[in-house]
């Protein structure tokens, strides 16, 4: 996969709506010294290479009563099970995240249940029914320290407009 050189304006604009995907051009605008039209062509830009991928409003698990989050590590009987395994999880709205890892286990899966007693209905009732799966380990995260985007400052930062034309 191409890795795309930013320059510092890149760098500053995404800095500034990572931290609030709701802020607008022209305070972005402001904070970088440039008008809000560079600003536009920039996110644009951005979002046209897949380096921005969109903006969401993240929903509170907690506040909206799912209180149990959990992490459940998948081991497959036979790894071309994957696709099929994968297509089934999908169909289960409180699996919020699914990888495909290496390791001990095929797949590791991010879910939220609304307590421990839901939590076993859907490791017992949902995913025991996938054919594929050969066995699950659970664990349940107490609490989420922190969360955060990709570390911003330890990008190839392309030090003026000039050098970005040359390597493009």
């Amino acid at each position: 996969m191409k890795q795309h050189q930013l320059d510092k304006l890149d760098e500053k604009i995404l800095q500034l709506i990572a931290n609030n995907a709701r802020i607008a051009f022209l305070e972005v605008a402001r904070e970088c010294n440039v008008s809000g039209a560079a600003i536009h062509q920039r996110i644009q830009k951005l979002q046209n290479l897949g380096i921005i991928k969109g903006s969401e409003f993240i929903l509170d698990p907690d506040k909206m009563g799912y209180q149990t989050c959990a992490y459940i590590g998948v081991l497959l009987k036979d790894a071309n099970e994957f696709e099929n395994v994968v297509n089934s999880l999908a169909e289960i709205p409180e699996v919020v995240e699914c990888h495909y890892t290496t390791g001990k286990y095929a797949m590791f899966l991010k879910i939220y249940a609304k307590n421990n007693t839901h939590l076993l209905s859907i490791i017992h009732n949902k995913f025991q029914r996938i054919n594929g799966i050969a066995s699950t380990e659970t664990l349940i995260s107490f609490c989420e320290a922190f969360k955060r985007q990709i570390p911003l400052h330890d990008l190839d930062i392309v030090e003026n407009e000039e050098d970005e034309m040359e390597n493009n």
